[in-house]
């Protein structure tokens, strides 16, 4: 017990990343519980629809957020000058005025995408909804030099709280209203609190308006290969929300983000943990530095690869009974969407922990190779098997293009000298026999899904 207490303590790399991992960890998995809860609660007091609708928000919403990201976290995590008041004074400066911004273009997109879903009810969301884009671009650097430090306490125990603020508002909101607004003011108002938090709890520089122009070179260069990036894995992340957003009545879009709610919950955790974690190490022990800093980096790979994997596995061979469990028939079809998705999504595991060192490196140019690859790669593999053969081949596509994407990963990791090919090819072939003997187990519920689509 001393031996593994003494992990956690001191000032030291390994020390950091331990106690950092562990609330990285614990948040997410306090977080997930949260929102489950959530969930359950919510989808006993609003229809399908009203998810349907808000999926389709978020995905606006989130777009507009990474269409326009010009990188300031990660710049301000790898520069040399990221502890310097001037250099965060003007990166905060940039974020602020783009979270403004952010809101016109929302309010004025708003009619467009109204036509667009045709669901008029979005000329009125949007708008309130963008709100928070406003309210996170006065979130304080402090928050960024946290995870440059790996000092992740207090913003685990914030993002926590926040968490709690907008489910009890949420539900508070439901009951009383019945309508999809509840979603929509529930996300305000966490936004607001978790502002607040951040501004009073979170030790270190105090930001202000200013405006250095080396300080604004070195973000805006860094930057604009960030820029790109964020849209092309905005493309990649959300390309099922927007085809099938498009492609699937509303209350079928609800019940496959209530399967995607549940089957995500391994992969995003390990992004949590990766783009927390692996630009601070990354940037201090560097693999093609030695073959000391090449080892660790395995180890902590084995570590992150192995845990993501147990959980898909889990929650591919209980998909189904769980949903039926959960939810009522209503949400029941999630269950085949679960195990599918789950099973799907092992390729992306297996290439999590490469891309991160890029950035470390500060090459965020290869960066958006990867990232526009990815992007490219999805959105044409998705879009002919939906048009081929529905929601079935969709689900089936997001495995089979990031095996097509595989190769540029490799490209991108042994530039960086972080290409572990023991480690991809042993949860290659544990991913495969998890994936098979689920999808074994499960075939009748993919066929009767196959047979609806």
């Amino acid at each position: 017990m001393r031996r593994i207490t003494a992990l956690f303590q001191g000032s030291n790399l390994r020390a950091r990343a331990m106690r950092s991992s562990f609330l990285t960890v614990g948040g997410f998995g306090a977080s997930q519980m949260i929102r489950l809860a959530s969930n359950l609660i919510l989808t006993r007091l609003l229809f399908p629809e009203a998810f349907g609708m808000m999926a389709l928000v978020m995905v606006f919403i989130q777009g507009l957020y990474q269409f326009s990201d010009v990188g300031v976290g990660p710049a301000i995590m790898q520069s040399k000058r990221g502890d310097d008041p001037r250099f965060l004074n003007t990166a905060w400066t940039i974020q602020a005025g783009r979270g403004v911004l952010l809101w016109l273009a929302a309010s004025v997109l708003a009619y467009p995408m109204a036509l667009l879903y045709g669901e008029p009810q979005l000329m009125q969301i949007l708008p309130v909804a963008a709100l928070t884009l406003v309210i996170q671009g006065f979130n304080p650097t402090r928050l960024m030099l946290a995870n440059r430090h790996l000092q992740l306490g207090r913003v685990t125990t914030i993002d926590i709280v926040t968490q709690l603020t907008g489910i009890v508002s949420a539900v508070v909101l439901a009951y009383l209203t019945q309508s999809v607004w509840a979603l929509v003011f529930s996300s305000v108002i966490s936004c607001l609190v978790q502002l607040f938090l951040f501004w009073i709890y979170l030790v270190g520089h105090r930001d202000r308006f200013e405006w250095e122009k080396p300080a604004a070179h070195e973000l805006i260069n860094f930057g604009k290969w960030i820029f790109l990036s964020t849209v092309a894995g905005f493309l990649f992340n959300q390309s099922d929300k927007m085809l099938l957003g498009a492609y699937l009545p509303l209350d079928q879009f609800g019940v496959y983000n209530i399967g995607f709610f549940l089957a995500s919950f391994p992969l995003l955790l390990g992004i949590s943990v990766t783009h927390k974690l692996l630009i601070p190490l990354y940037r201090e022990r560097p693999p093609r530095e030695s073959a000391a800093n090449f080892a660790a980096l395995r180890k902590m790979r084995f570590v992150v690869s192995g845990g993501l994997l147990f959980g898909v596995a889990i929650l591919s061979f209980i998909g189904v009974p769980l949903a039926e469990f959960l939810y009522d028939p209503r949400y029941h079809e999630a269950g085949i969407i679960v195990v599918i998705i789950a099973c799907m999504q092992v390729p992306q595991i297996i290439v999590l922990t490469y891309d991160q060192a890029a950035l470390a490196a500060g090459d965020s140019r290869r960066f958006f190779v990867l990232a526009a690859t990815r992007a490219v790669i999805m959105l044409g593999a998705m879009f002919l098997a939906l048009e081929m053969f529905g929601l079935i081949g969709a689900l089936f596509s997001i495995g089979i293009a990031m095996a097509v994407i595989y190769p540029v990963v490799v490209w991108l990791a042994r530039r960086m000298g972080a290409w572990d090919p023991l480690h991809d090819l042993t949860f290659a072939v544990l991913g495969a026999g998890v994936g098979s003997a689920a999808l074994w187990l499960n075939w009748d519920g993919v066929v009767q899904l196959a047979a609806s689509s």
